[in-house]
């Protein structure tokens, strides 16, 4: 099962050593269609839409971690849209050189909601991770 994350679930931030250590097999830089956003309470997210967003794929070998990345992104599929603060799709991933690779879970956020949140355009589609920082 296979996740794109570009927030704190990422290696080597907050949320990947509580939610995802030990239980990823597998994790490679890679890109997703989007466009980013900084908010205010310390995390980004994810809109559909053009642009590129820069994280990770990380595989899992056990499905159920979506129901805890669910809660943490406190995502409940039955619940209506507007209600959840993330929506979880799957996606086309792409390699560091735009390359389709797979299809992931990835965690986005409505637009209206990032407005109301305050949310920064990151034009550069990166957040926090060194490995992506621009030179």
């Amino acid at each position: 099962m296979k996740v794109f994350v570009y927030g704190t679930l990422k290696p080597g931030e907050c949320n990947y050593l509580r939610y995802c250590e030990g239980k990823v097999v597998d994790a490679c830089p890679a890109i997703a269609r989007g466009q980013l956003f900084a908010l205010p309470a310390g995390y980004p997210a994810m809109i559909s839409g053009g642009g590129r967003v820069y994280g990770f794929l990380l595989c899992f070998a056990d499905s159920a971690i979506l129901a805890d990345l669910d809660e943490l992104e406190d995502y409940h599929p039955g619940r209506d849209r507007a209600q959840n603060e993330y929506q979880r799709e799957s996606i086309a991933i792409f390699d560091l050189n735009f390359k389709p690779v797979d299809t992931a879970w990835a965690y986005f956020m409505l637009p209206d909601r990032v407005r109301s949140l305050g949310g920064i355009w990151l034009p550069h589609g990166r957040w926090g991770n060194r490995l992506f920082t621009k030179r």
